[in-house]
């Protein structure tokens, strides 16, 4: 009997022209986006592969120069795109793609895309991502919100519990119905999406494929608390007009109410500075210093290494004191920026554990955490390769310092490195996070996903049992 309702069920809908405009709409979208994504990603990540390499030159053929002035010269180092951000940009086109790596500096970020897009670009800029999340949900309310109302109105839900099939079998048919002509939209779009994994360059992700088989379970469980959801407002209803109403009011609550006030809640909650209140303290903080963390003194430093080394004058000393005196420098303002920045950071984090919280009354935000990160394009990774690069600019200083202490004198202003230490510094090489990793950021996400899809399961289950005939 089971198997009647299903086959009933899917031919009706497939049969419907509604559903057959809606779904070439939808799957249109999709897979536009799939590919625009696609290429935009792989574009990118070409792109930053050339810059990289162009960066890597200018460094290695900066000719005969003093360390400490290298040092200034700096290098650019750029994110690397993921092998999901095709499907979810995140937080990127705001985070900014490059990063310009100099002493006594930790410098933003820069190249944010969103900087050059128009007012236009921003608002109508459509993602796969935002197709999940948004349009195949009310595809599926529009599938559903009949499934027990309607057939009440026409008088059929008697004639069909007459004919000896239980509301539950009939419910699991109605829903299995509704899966299968979904499936006939979402399955070809999972399959490009994997195909443009294997043949595109999937980047630095570990495992891509198992954060895109991650990615579609989080998907498919989100639009199975849909379907329950809609199924149960639908047996609850008297009519398939108020099943409509009422689902539509939770789409626009989930989707476009709960967002905003999250991003309004976190910031009330967690505010952050400015950009230009965030640079004048870390400058404040650099010339007078703040707390335990005060500035080193050259005199003091190089007293101490005239006492370390049993000599009386900085001429006598076996390195240049001035290459200590900048290494110290850099190490004090290294404390200033851990400081600074791991407040702001820890800011954001704490922000983003508001969203998560906030799942409980939409789960659109814990699906939103759950796909950016899978993509590898949440804060969490953003701060993960922030981390990689600043860890690479201090090796860089310690390298350019130590050489300029341990092969010139103190006073000698004509010492000159030259390629054979530029090329002696190994470029960055990053490693993006594992998928254990990205998930382990992600639990409370994925426990109140988890919380939604079992309630909308029992709750459909019970309004099912208790649905009216008449």
């Amino acid at each position: 009997m089971i198997r009647h309702i299903i086959r009933k069920e899917f031919t009706d809908i497939v049969r419907d022209g509604r559903f057959r405009w809606c779904s070439v709409l939808v799957g249109a979208l999709l897979l536009v986006s799939l590919g625009h994504g696609w290429v935009q990603a792989r574009n990118a990540q070409q792109e930053h592969a050339a810059a990289q390499a162009t960066a890597r030159e200018h460094w290695e053929t900066q000719g005969e120069k003093n360390p400490h002035s290298a040092a200034h010269y700096g290098i650019y180092a750029f994110k690397p795109r993921l092998a999901l951000s095709f499907v979810d940009e995140g937080v990127d086109p705001y985070t900014g793609t490059s990063v310009w790596l100099e002493a006594h500096r930790q410098n933003d970020f820069l190249l944010r895309p969103a900087q050059d897009a128009t007012a236009a670009q921003r608002i109508g800029v459509l993602t796969a991502a935002q197709v999940l999340q948004h349009l195949v949900p009310l595809l599926i309310i529009l599938l559903t919100f009949g499934a027990f109302a309607g057939e009440r109105e026409r008088g059929t839900l008697r004639q069909l519990l007459a004919s000896g099939i239980g509301r539950p079998e009939l419910a699991a048919g109605k829903a299995l119905g509704v899966g299968g002509a979904l499936a006939l939209l979402l399955v070809p779009a999972a399959l490009v999406g994997a195909a443009a994994l294997v043949v595109g360059s999937p980047g630095p992700a570990a495992s891509p494929l198992a954060r895109g088989v991650v990615l579609a379970g989080v998907y498919l469980a989100y639009f199975t608390v849909f379907l329950a959801l809609s199924l149960a407002v639908s047996a609850w209803a008297r009519s398939a007009r108020t099943a409509l109403v009422i689902l539509l009011g939770v789409w626009v609550v989930n989707g476009l109410v709960a967002p905003r006030v999250a991003v309004d809640l976190s910031k009330w909650l967690h505010p952050t500075p400015s950009a230009i209140e965030f640079a004048r303290t870390i400058e404040n903080e650099m010339a007078s210093g703040v707390g335990d963390i005060s500035r080193p003194d050259r005199d003091a430093s190089t007293q101490r290494l005239l006492a370390e080394y049993g000599v009386e004058q900085v001429e006598d000393l076996p390195i240049n004191a001035v290459g200590v005196y900048l290494q110290e420098s850099e190490e004090f303002g290294n404390r200033i920026f851990d400081r600074n920045y791991s407040a702001l950071w820890d800011t954001f984090e704490r922000q983003g554990v508001v969203h998560e919280t906030l799942a409980v009354a939409a789960p659109l935000l814990a699906v939103r955490t759950l796909s950016m990160g899978l993509a590898g394009t949440d804060v969490e990774q953003h701060r993960h390769f922030a981390t990689a690069a600043e860890a690479y600019r201090r090796d860089l200083m310690r390298r350019m310092n130590g050489d300029m202490a341990e092969n010139s004198r103190t006073g000698d202003f004509s010492y000159a490195a030259d390629a054979e230490l530029w090329e002696s510094v190994p470029p960055l090489q990053y490693a993006a996070p594992t998928l254990g990793w990205v998930l382990g950021n992600r639990i409370l996400s994925l426990l109140v996903l988890g919380a939604w899809l079992a309630g909308t399961i029992l709750v459909a289950a019970a309004r099912v049992r208790r649905a009216e005939v008449a």
